[in-house]
């Protein structure tokens, strides 16, 4: 593609830009829900309210209650009462059975702009079974005295049991005034524990909260810390029964979504347990079941050592590393090299960018051309290697015609060539191969970036999720039942940038057809994920274009074919040293080998 076709293509993706961005009308938003939680005026955001349940619970026999609960028969029957707390991130409702009912996150919302609630009574259930006396009770059952106080910035409040003599059971909480994570202590005195643990149960219907159920699914589980620092989780992708049976001691347990994790760290560590999870997929409100089973150890109970921390907040690396140790892996961004290139590049200059601008549209085209110009070393040196390759090719093609099918004897002649002409075969591919990193850190950044979340660009109403402009009445396989613009525009520009590299190179045969097919194929794998990702990827091409251009500029084939000439003449005339360099070497061991291999294997 010539200098024109390249600056027609980018006017055209401008003129789209412009026209989507200015002359189309606002999406409307859809309308919000009325909210089925109060919310108190924000001068009072510590505030508590006691509020009575409507329907009370029916009341046992006191003989019935002192032969199941003992003397902790006084606790066993009441009536469900609410606690109210808030702080600038979180509204959290407690019972006075000890137990979080309700967690809000403030701060953000639901897909369809209803409050979003990462707990509910409907969805959450906690169990936390004691042996006392002689019996199974379960400590989040019986119905405690409340209490409230302030320590600092800090509400603390205490759900109590007093038995009198100085014996008591105590659930404590402190609230900070900011933040998401949750202090949690359970407390006794004079209580007969039996056995050697107790155990804490929690299991949570996860609600459908984004756009996209099965992207939600496939990146919602339930991940795990030992206490000997190992970090692992059920498979994200796993839509059946999976149960991880945790032998040894743990450290944190979370119930991770997309964007959002519910989890319980404990100071000390929990024995060990079992986690779980199952999806229903003919439920579109469910994502999954997520079950999780931990075992406390009844000495750190007795000695008032139980201390605990649900954190319940955003999937975000900022906030992630200061939750606990090895917290932030919750959130997944690849393998080596590829989580270093997030970590240490994408991330911080995205956080940077976040300082000056709001438009994360305009973010993601800054990001590229940053990292393009970070590339443009790796990006001429490709070019050229590409223009050696290209001068290279008529040669090449008469070593072919003169030597027909023989492929050993064709190998050989092309290494010579290259060696009198001193050019690396691969010199035109590391370049991009070093590359490869970076481009696979933004497939793994911007699907789970919550900075994405709910921010519109253009046409896309969510950059967190698919950008839609045609829902289809049907799916097609490995496609689906939308077609997203960005795609279609990616597409089309690796299309145009896979000719043109074509124009210059020496890739003949299958793997020039494969070049042009990988683009189709990722315009299926990619049609359902993050907008941002695929508007990433266009927009690097649009640079790409503009990059090429320029370097092409001082790439002189006359130069280069100078060059190439004036060292085959020394090697021809003895004035050259002739040293092959390492990789010539290996590539020529190799093929010799392979061609001794192949005589032997004819002699037999």
């Amino acid at each position: 593609m010539d200098r024109n076709s390249a600056i027609g293509l980018t006017l055209i993706a401008v003129l789209l830009l412009l026209y989507f961005n200015y002359f189309t009308p606002a999406p409307t938003p859809p309308a919000a829900a009325p909210a089925t939680v109060s919310t108190p005026d924000a001068s009072r955001a510590d505030t508590t309210a006691v509020t009575p349940a409507a329907n009370p619970i029916s009341t046992p026999s006191d003989s019935l209650l002192a032969r199941q609960f003992g003397k902790l028969a006084p606790f066993a029957s009441g009536q469900v009462q609410d606690v109210t707390v808030q702080n600038a991130n979180l509204r959290m409702v407690f019972t006075n059975q000890g137990v979080v009912k309700e967690v809000e996150l403030k701060d953000y919302k639901t897909y369809y702009q209803k409050p979003l609630l990462l707990a509910t009574d409907a969805n959450n259930r906690f169990n936390l079974a004691a042996r006392i006396d002689g019996r199974d009770v379960n400590l989040y059952k019986l119905y405690y005295a409340f209490e409230q106080g302030k320590k600092g910035d800090t509400t603390v409040i205490h759900f109590t049991a007093n038995l009198g003599g100085g014996a008591y059971l105590r659930h404590a909480y402190q609230i900070p005034a900011q933040g998401f994570q949750i202090g949690y202590r359970l407390e006794t005195a004079n209580i007969n524990l039996e056995g050697d643990r107790l155990t804490y149960a929690w299991y949570n219907q996860i609600p459908l909260q984004e756009k996209d159920i099965t992207d939600s699914r496939s990146k919602t589980t339930v991940n795990y810390y030992f206490a000997k620092g190992a970090f692992d989780g059920i498979s994200e992708t796993a839509l059946g029964v999976e149960t991880d049976a945790l032998a040894e001691p743990v450290k944190w347990v979370s119930i991770r979504q997309k964007f959002f994790i519910s989890a319980i760290i404990a100071n000390k560590g929990f024995m060990g347990g079992e986690v779980s999870t199952v999806a229903n997929e003919a439920d579109t409100s469910v994502v999954k079941d997520a079950s999780v089973k931990l075992f406390i150890p009844r000495e750190d109970v007795e000695s008032n050592q139980a201390a605990f921390t649900y954190y319940f907040g955003p999937n975000d690396y900022a906030i992630l590393p200061d939750v606990a140790e090895s917290f932030s892996r919750n959130l997944y961004l690849g393998w080596p090299p590829v989580v270093w290139v997030n970590k240490y590049l994408i991330i911080p200059i995205f956080k940077f960018l976040e300082n000056f601008i709001g438009n994360y549209g305009i973010i993601i085209m800054i990001l590229v051309i940053i990292i393009k110009l970070i590339l443009t070393p790796l990006s001429y040196t490709s070019i050229l290697g590409m223009a050696k390759m290209k001068l290279l090719k008529p040669e090449l093609d008469l070593i072919k015609e003169k030597y027909g099918d023989n492929m050993a004897q064709i190998q050989q002649e092309q290494l010579k060539l290259y060696q009198q002409a001193g050019v690396n075969p691969l010199s035109g591919c590391i370049p991009l191969l070093l590359q490869m990193p970076i481009l696979l850190a933004m497939f793994y950044f911007f699907p789970v970036s919550i900075e994405l979340r709910q921010q519109p660009f253009l046409w896309a109403e969510d950059l967190s999720t698919y950008d839609s402009i045609l829902n289809l009445p049907f799916a097609i396989p490995f496609y689906g039942s939308h077609v997203s613009l960005f795609v279609l525009l990616m597409t089309a520009s690796t299309l145009v940038y896979t000719w043109q590299n074509n124009q210059i190179s020496s890739v003949q045969g299958p793997m020039k057809q494969l070049s042009y097919i990988m683009p189709v194929i990722f315009m299926f794998v990619l049609n359902s994920f993050s907008a941002g990702l695929s508007y990433y990827y266009f927009i690097s091409n649009l640079v790409t274009f503009a990059q090429q251009a320029i370097i092409r500029r001082f790439v002189d084939e006359k130069k280069i074919k100078a060059v190439m000439d004036e060292h085959k003449k020394k090697l021809a005339a003895g004035n050259g040293t002739g040293k092959k360099s390492s990789f010539m070497a290996k590539l020529e061991g190799a093929m010799k080998a392979s061609q001794e291999a192949r005589e032997k294997a004819k002699k037999k």
